[in-house]
């Protein structure tokens, strides 16, 4: 239904704009946006300040049943990754449904519109297919729908448990058997439509040899499809594709075909400046997911050289330590004044667009993104009168906002939060009945 919001203020371009009228069409789309206008009857007002909906470009939606279960003593990622096995082992269809519809539940309230699902968790037990072998694909495109988010689906493709070894276990479930036999199931999937969008992932260096990771990447280019990789989130990755390759994981997916402006590289905290050049040479984006690479103990990047280099960022919370992504956001600039000791790295406009446009165009959503015609009427208001942000500069809001600071959220026109309230109701009851059971 076509309609209009009216906001006091409203994030327009690069900076807040006073007084703006957004009208939609029919389809969700904006049609007209006025600044400096009055309100017109029938117009929903929208509180605080509005920026264009939020992005989540890395998500892995059943970890987040991993939240205040994994800090037993000293570890690292490896055996953090222990305990994310254990979970997958656990997950049917019907509870990975239910643990995604909560936890999609859980980021539109944070302000989220479209998240993407970097999804390898594709078959049952042992490895056996379903008989759709995309059923679990189905469960998260219908959680995405029935908590009212857009979706780009990054299907992965897992092969191998390790540089040289065979998947082993939970990773069975993962695994397709070749590059080829991955590619034949995803293209029974039905293709973009409302709300949906499909991709391709190469998980890792680790999990996908050389010969597989151009298949992987001619299929995304065939298909004009977005490409996301976990890239040198270890220094252990870096030592074992040098050791086996002789060459860094970037440079490894440079030689196959896997580095291009449609690709996202998500992590990049331990490449060299050669692989910085690589990445910015072929315009791949970056995903940094500052509160999980805090949580796992991942280290810093090198955001501002990536982003000098000509690397698009984004955004993504990835194991959902932390819902946020206005933090995340915020932990951009402040992991840039921890690594060098200097403050301003990025502008709060910069890091609005790693929060907004950019991480919906490394997402295949390139037209949106943005308070604009043409753009999806996707929009979250924040309030400005909280214990966080009263007194803000609005055009800082950025570095004083956090998700409970989030009023109402609009997805195609459509009102999905509303007073900090999902439409579906009690959230933190979804997760708790999902989650529970899977670790008694």
């Amino acid at each position: 239904m076509s309609g209009a919001f009216w906001a006091e203020l409203a994030w327009i371009g690069d900076e807040p704009r006073a007084r703006v009228r957004i009208e939609h069409g029919d389809d969700g789309v904006i049609v007209a946006v006025a600044p400096g206008s009055d309100p017109e009857p029938g117009d929903r007002r929208l509180p605080g300040i509005v920026l264009p909906g939020f992005t989540n470009a890395h998500s892995h939606a059943f970890h987040r049943a991993l939240r205040g279960r994994t800090n037993t003593g000293r570890g690292s990622f490896w055996t953090w990754r222990d305990a994310m096995y254990a979970l997958a082992g656990r997950l049917t269809p019907d509870t990975y449904y239910r643990l995604a519809l909560a936890a999609y539940a859980e980021m539109a309230l944070a302000g989220v519109t479209v998240v993407g699902e970097f999804h390898y968790l594709h078959h049952g037990p042992g490895g056996q297919r379903y008989d759709d072998p995309n059923t679990m694909t189905a469960a998260l495109r219908q959680a995405a729908a029935d908590a009212g988010l857009r979706l780009t689906l990054l299907d992965t493709c897992y092969l191998t448990g390790g540089i040289g070894r065979p998947l082993d276990g939970v990773q069975l479930r993962f695994g397709d058997g070749t590059a080829d036999r991955w590619a034949e199931r995803v293209d029974e999937l039905s293709g973009d439509g409302d709300g949906f969008r499909l991709g391709a992932a190469i998980h890792s260096v680790r999990a996908v040899p050389p010969d597989a990771i151009a298949v992987v990447a001619g299929w995304a280019q065939r298909h004009d499809a977005p490409l996301h990789v976990h890239l040198s989130e270890q220094i252990a990755e870096n030592d074992a594709a040098l050791a086996a390759y002789g060459r860094t994981p970037t440079g490894l997916l440079a030689d196959h075909g896997a580095l291009t402006e449609h690709t996202t590289a998500v992590h990049a905290n331990h490449v060299d400046a050669a692989d910085v050049r690589l990445l910015g040479d072929a315009r791949t984006a970056i995903c940094a997911c500052p509160t999980t690479e805090q949580d796992l103990a991942d280290g810093l990047s090198p955001a501002r050289a990536l982003a000098d280099a000509g690397s698009p960022l984004c955004l993504g919370s990835d194991q959902h330590a932390v819902v946020d992504l206005l933090t995340e956001a915020r932990l951009l600039e402040m992991h840039e004044r921890l690594g060098t000791g200097q403050r301003g790295a990025f502008t709060p406009a910069e890091l609005v667009a790693a929060l907004t446009h950019r991480g919906h165009a490394a997402l295949g959503w390139p037209e949106n993104g943005r308070i604009a015609p043409g753009a999806a009427a996707d929009l979250v208001a924040l309030r400005t009168d909280t214990v966080r942000t009263a007194g803000c500069d609005p055009a800082q809001i950025v570095l004083a906002a956090g998700a409970a600071d989030v009023h109402t959220v609009v997805v195609g026109g459509r009102v999905v939060v509303r007073d900090g309230m999902h439409e579906r109701g009690d959230v933190a009851g979804l997760l708790a009945d999902v989650i529970a059971p899977l670790w008694e």
